[in-house]
């Protein structure tokens, strides 16, 4: 099936085309939607629906004003506030936080776009900046292409792991719980730094996630899912069924090259993930899902290879703005023992609510960073400065 290149003008099937319906894809087509309605849009996706199986939650300071006009719709559980526990410390933070589940997600994607501008169960074979082909064969020319189906080569980079399973849970009592446990780290210590995270759904309703902040990518689900369970038990909550299950391992990033993750894709313009755009320590994307969507419609016009210069040189410079944070993983990696990783976190919820605020948004000034490091540190700082050489002797490469 022959179909004109993008180079040749108006035989296009599409002006942009975005590969992936998950959170980076259908934020980006939802954006340039609202901002350009009369833009052709292909929002390509391999499985049956969109956003895959999902619960992203956030924190309102994570997103500007226009980020969260862009998510308002999906929103599908809001608190004005949540809650840390620390062996040494127990805290409240005035801040609000949502969470979005992905049948939202797809409903609110696939309500805004043309019926025609999204495929599911299309699998994508090969891509460039203009011009895709599908597994069967079919090929699609474009004005550009925009990559957002997950990870690059994460050999490239030199990262720990956080590492979750979670579980939606329905109660045969109502729990007492009025806002979101964002981490327990009162519970054992075990395979690196563990919490636990809790949403309260309804009066009967909680997900309940565990988390390890671990060396190693290896995950027992059904361990882990063990210990989840025994946790809700441990509170007094007893199970009556098990509503949703999900699980996921995310970088986090001490060192790397960034230009061989990208190159590892492709020339293809690229964002989310694959295009190494989630918060250093934290492995979530959301904030700068929203960022790069409304960075694109501002750019809607732009042909494939100049929006891959653009994408990529923004890209780079969030991956130098983010040396910072890197530091931190690399301090928590190669800096603490295992057993001692909570006191970083510990020490890190005691800090002003509003640095706390800029930090999860990726935003931290000079004087959060200085804050952040300065006074008594939870470990030698002989050893810290140990685990960042280490770190930097490593993957490491400019962009």
């Amino acid at each position: 099936m022959g179909h004109a290149r993008a180079g040749s003008g108006h035989n296009l099937d599409c002006d942009i085309a975005i590969l992936g319906g998950g959170l980076a894809g259908g934020l980006i087509a939802l954006a340039l939607h609202r901002a350009r309605p009369d833009i052709r849009l292909k929002l390509i996706e391999a499985g049956a629906v969109l956003g895959g199986n999902h619960i992203w939650s956030f924190f309102e300071g994570d997103v500007g004003a226009e980020g969260m006009a862009l998510l308002e719709p999906m929103i599908t559980h809001r608190w004005d506030d949540y809650e840390v526990r620390f062996p040494a410390h127990r805290r409240t933070l005035a801040m609000a936080y949502h969470s979005i589940r992905s049948a939202q997600f797809d409903a609110v994607v696939r309500d805004a776009l043309p019926d025609d501008a999204i495929r599911t169960g299309a699998a994508v074979a090969t891509a460039s900046a203009d011009h895709v082909v599908l597994d069967g064969g079919e090929e699609i020319a474009a004005r550009a292409v925009i990559d957002c189906r997950g990870a690059g080569d994460l050999d490239t980079l030199d990262a720990g792991w956080q590492k979750f399973v979670g579980l939606e849970l329905e109660l045969a009592e109502p729990h007492d719980l009025a806002r979101p446990i964002i981490m327990d780290a009162t519970v054992e210590q075990i395979d690196g730094y563990r919490f636990v995270y809790v949403l309260p759904f309804g009066p009967k309703r909680l997900f309940v996630e565990d988390t390890y902040y671990s060396d190693g990518p290896e995950l027992d689900a059904a361990t882990v899912e063990a210990r989840a369970l025994a946790y809700a038990e441990a509170q007094g909550w007893t199970v009556a069924e098990i509503v949703h299950r999900e699980k996921g391992v995310l970088p986090v990033v001490c060192n790397g090259s960034f230009g061989a993750y990208w190159r590892s894709t492709g020339a293809v313009p690229k964002a989310g993930v694959r295009a190494g755009l989630f918060h250093p320590v934290t492995g979530y994307s959301l904030p700068e899902a929203v960022r790069s969507a409304l960075f694109i419609a501002g750019h809607a016009d732009l042909p494939g290879e100049e929006l891959h210069g653009r994408l990529f040189a923004r890209a780079a410079q969030g991956w130098r703005d983010a040396r910072f944070y890197r530091m931190l993983d690399s301090m928590l990696f190669y800096g603490a023992d295992t057993s001692d990783r909570y006191k970083i976190l510990e020490r890190f919820y005691r800090l002003k609510p509003a640095l706390i605020s800029r930090f999860y948004a990726g935003r931290s000034r000079l004087t959060d960073k200085l804050r952040i490091v300065s006074g008594r540190p939870p470990i030698p700082v002989s050893r810290g400065v140990k685990a960042i050489i280490k770190s930097k002797t490593r993957k490491s490469g400019n962009t």
